[in-house]
């Protein structure tokens, strides 16, 4: 081989070189963009869980569900310090579809727990106005009875004349 087909090889695994090293640190760098997506989202799905809890819907599922999403994205981290940036970006995409799954349904239980709660409240109002209104009513109409029953018991008594001894 003469020194010109041995320079062109040269400068072709340098430039291949090159561009896997390119394509890697490309690949590292959107591996690294979705798993920091992929957690931002976890921390905002958690924050919903919690005021849905703080609402008074029931959430242990939601939470099983997180903490499965969160084992993907444990996953993640392990293949993108393994240098395996397909598998990151693979278990960043799994863990952030379904820790938006995650969310919405957070929302719906806040949503549908307040909801209820707004419900009984009224509903322990209006009840507590009635029991009150027949409260008054009875005590009322029962001292308008109780006045007649006496009335009459007082004029039909009749007064005794008892005869002095002086």
């Amino acid at each position: 081989m003469s020194k010109l087909s041995v320079s062109f090889c040269f400068f072709g695994f340098v430039i291949l070189f090159a561009l896997v090293s390119c394509v890697s640190a490309i690949r590292e760098e959107e591996a690294r963009a979705r798993i920091d997506k992929a957690q931002s989202e976890v921390v905002l799905t958690y924050k919903a869980i919690l005021e849905a809890e703080e609402a008074g819907a029931n959430v242990s599922d939601l939470l099983d569900n997180l903490n499965d999403s969160v084992g993907a994205l444990s996953k993640a981290y392990m293949f993108n310090r393994s240098r395996n940036f397909d598998e990151a970006i693979h278990f960043a995409d799994l863990c952030y579809e379904s820790v938006v799954g995650i969310k919405v349904e957070a929302n719906r239980l806040r949503d549908s727990a307040v909801f209820e709660r707004k419900q009984r409240l009224l509903l322990i109002s209006l009840g507590s106005t009635l029991a009150v209104g027949c409260s008054v009513f009875g005590a009322i109409l029962s001292w308008g009875v109780f006045k007649r029953w006496y009335h009459r018991r007082v004029l039909e008594m009749r007064p005794e004349v008892v005869q002095s001894e002086s």
